[in-house]
């Protein structure tokens, strides 16, 4: 796997696809400026040796050429976080970027107008990807969050480096953190999976009951499978088609050896509201009328000692609607598990939108191992597949 440790960038101008598909505000502010910070340390190497750096990303989803996702916006947030005047240039190919990229010096840093103002960049077009080589001399591929697209920029471009391309530092953590969970991990090996439903994540339980040794599964998902034992659910959400499904998981674990943990107390509500009436219940005696939207404060410590056994764990969704204060407990108290396990010599991987924004929102972030970038491509990672954006590096 070639890194950026690979190369020395002397005079060379390192073309590096980041994914800077940040926030903005109605004033065009960066709002959270997280996957500009990640790849700071990329950048800082490149500059090192005394290169210079062309940096392509998307923003948004633009329907051709639109002001409001002109990465212009972002120039300003770019320099604050790099320390470096950023240069800019209105379009990523042709004429006008293929000057300023000729006209970069070593140390200097060349940010490029908005990948998707050009159908191409989705369609994985060739003679686009080529235009986009002509820019530097050595492909660095930092975009987790887009490696699972075969897009121009991420995949495609590659080809044209044959033997200069490499992972950028983002990426080759992203890799080696969820190698360490799928692959090489202490044993045991813990996976925790919340959210709302079973169907958007069978394809990773399948995938991962031959990797893990504790399976705990929380959120939404947990009433399905209450539901498939005889349990009675009162109007907690539950997917009825995928009854059988979950029969057929336990089944599948019991036979690998793998524990599943399921809530069994629920913090549950008359109404799905922050100011409904709440009721500490028993998992599969939930009357109707009443729903289970947390988990209940005796799940809390069977998941604790769970979570401090292992020694390897991955967490990819919430136990309950943590986006309201009344239901968010049980997040926080599986977050300070896996907090307290990691200061204990754990290695923990938290993936996947909802558990990411949690982690962030209570101050999780800095005390777990690793908080990937990239939703969609931690999952496919996560159900097996091999990204585009990674295999195009190998090859």
């Amino acid at each position: 796997m070639k890194t950026l440790n690979d190369f020395n960038f002397e005079n060379k101008k390192a073309l590096i696809r980041v994914d800077f598909n940040v926030p903005l505000n109605d004033d065009f502010e960066v709002t959270d400026a997280t996957r500009i910070v990640s790849a700071k340390s990329t950048i800082i190497k490149v500059l090192e040796d005394g290169g210079s750096c062309i940096l392509m990303s998307h923003l948004g989803r633009p329907k051709g050429v639109q002001d409001e996702f002109s990465l212009k916006h972002i120039v300003n947030k770019v320099e604050d976080v790099f320390g470096v005047e950023v240069k800019f240039v209105e379009n990523c190919v042709g004429d006008e970027a293929e000057k300023a990229a000729e006209a970069l010096n070593p140390g200097e840093i060349l940010l490029l107008e908005n990948l998707r103002f050009h159908e191409e960049e989705k369609q994985g077009d060739v003679g686009f990807a080529e235009a986009l080589s002509k820019l530097g001399d050595i492909y660095v591929n930092d975009a987790f969050g887009t490696a699972h697209r075969a897009h121009a920029s991420t995949t495609v471009v590659a080809q044209f480096f044959p033997e200069h391309k490499c992972f950028g530092h983002l990426l080759a953590k992203e890799i080696e953190s969820i190698k360490k969970v799928m692959e090489s991990g202490e044993k045991p090996v813990l996976a925790v999976l919340g959210g709302a439903k079973v169907s958007s994540k069978i394809t990773i339980i399948e995938n991962i009951l031959d990797k893990v040794d504790h399976l705990i599964i929380g959120g939404g998902m947990t009433f399905t499978f209450i539901k498939a034992q005889g349990g009675q659910v009162g109007d907690s959400i539950c997917e009825d088609d995928k009854i059988d499904l979950a029969l057929d998981i336990l089944k599948q674990a019991e036979a690998k050896n793998v524990t599943i943990h399921l809530p069994v107390d629920v913090l549950a509500a008359n109404a799905f509201s922050n100011d409904a009436e709440t009721q500490v219940m028993d998992v599969n005696k939930i009357p109707n009328g009443w729903q289970g939207l947390d988990a209940g404060p005796q799940s809390k410590v069977n998941f604790h000692n769970v979570v401090m056994a292992c020694k390897t764990i991955l967490w990819n969704g919430p136990l309950g609607v943590f986006e309201m204060e009344t239901f968010a407990s049980g997040t926080i108290a599986l977050g300070d598990s896996i907090a307290e396990a990691t200061s204990a010599g754990a290695f923990s991987l938290v993936g996947g939108g909802d558990s990411v924004a949690a982690v962030k929102q209570f101050g999780f972030e800095n005390k777990v191992s690793y908080v990937s970038t990239g939703g969609g491509a931690m999952l496919e990672s996560l159900e097996g597949k091999t990204l585009p954006g990674i295999a195009a590096i190998l090859d």
